[in-house]
């Protein structure tokens, strides 16, 4: 069963913030008494790591082994189709992904999915973050992406390659730094792009992804 409102939490490259941002913001919607769900198709880690799915299930209130099924744990730090290789697991399609998502048989009201990586990562044998994002037709992506040096480029190929409907989440902005201010500007004035800012904006960010009915 299809949550109401379906979201996927994209990045425009690692270790920009994606599961701090999911994290808070399922907290927030909880906080709101909206039903919410995570899901995390495949991830890949340190050994002895918290992991992703273990962050989003406190978030969420589920179980990690739900948010990610145990089938796909990759303890290795590579893409999750490059570390099932390595560890010499069998390789996993995109649709396999999509179709192992199973979501709560009760109505929810909210799901979250975060992928692994860049929008061009690798996420399966056969395709990347805009393959699954093509397979799951979520309502909104949430492209989260650093405010300093190098965001206009980094979000502007992300938003090419993804197309439909992006909200820019620029994650760890900084209001008295010019390089983040006029990053964000030249997003929203110049390309036109939806951008909140964070951690400043989780407030907005939270009803935006619940849509014109939330």
């Amino acid at each position: 069963m299809r949550p109401t409102r379906l979201v996927v939490v994209a990045g425009t490259g690692t270790e920009v913030g994606k599961t701090w941002v999911s994290v808070e913001l399922l907290r927030a919607l909880r906080a709101r008494g909206v039903g919410v769900a995570a899901r995390k198709p495949a991830q890949s880690f340190e050994p002895g790591d918290v992991t992703d799915a273990d962050l989003l299930g406190a978030a969420s209130g589920e179980d990690p082994t739900t948010v990610c099924p145990p089938a796909r744990w990759y303890p290795v730090a590579m893409a999750p189709p490059i570390a099932a290789e390595e560890l010499g697991t069998p390789a996993f399609t995109v649709a396999e992904l999509a179709d192992g998502i199973h979501w709560p048989s009760g109505p929810t009201t909210f799901g979250l999915v975060e992928t692994a990586g860049g929008v061009r990562s690798p996420q399966a044998s056969d395709g990347d973050v805009t393959d699954l994002v093509d397979r799951l037709a979520p309502d909104l992506v949430v492209l989260v992406a650093d405010a300093g040096l190098g965001t206009i480029n980094a979000v502007r190929s992300s938003i090419d390659a993804l197309g439909g409907d992006v909200l820019v989440a620029l994650n760890r902005y900084d209001g008295s730094e010019k390089v983040h201010r006029t990053n964000r500007d030249w997003l929203v004035d110049r390309d036109g792009f939806s951008v909140v800012v964070l951690p400043d904006q989780m407030d907005d960010l939270a009803m935006e992804v619940l849509g014109p009915e939330g």
